[in-house]
């Protein structure tokens, strides 16, 4: 008789809306893009909130598989954004964008909360 494996344990996430994140759809098509090059369809785009930059702050962001424990999980134009707790209290009511100029190009986000930009566009702060 074999020993069964360990079930994994639930992760605690929460549901979030667009009130904390909102996605545009240039950046909607481009994540759903990028996600199922990278085998995830239905993987998330990981929007973090870490101290660096000229202005204190900067986002990270990252593919995942989906939230871990306590994020916040946002499905916002067809696509999924985890954010965890600390990050949401500086990113609550921004918005994604992805736009493909050749100088500014990428993903964007604007912050409501940000008082402060530094001129490179990568930093703020709140």
């Amino acid at each position: 008789m074999k020993n069964a494996a360990p079930s994994a344990s639930p992760i605690n996430y929460k549901i979030g809306n667009e009130r904390l994140i909102k996605v545009t759809e240039s950046a909607s098509l481009k994540l759903t893009s990028l996600l199922e090059k990278q085998g995830r369809p239905n993987g998330a785009l990981r929007v973090a909130v870490i101290g660096g930059g000229c202005s204190g702050l900067q986002y990270k962001m990252d593919l995942v598989d989906g939230p871990a424990n306590r994020d916040i999980l946002v499905q916002t134009s067809n696509v999924r954004v985890v954010v965890d707790p600390k990050s949401a209290l500086f990113v609550s009511g921004s918005v994604l964008d992805f736009s493909d100029d050749l100088q500014k190009g990428g993903f964007k986000v604007t912050n409501p909360n940000a008082v402060a930009h530094c001129s490179c566009g990568e930093s703020f702060a709140a």
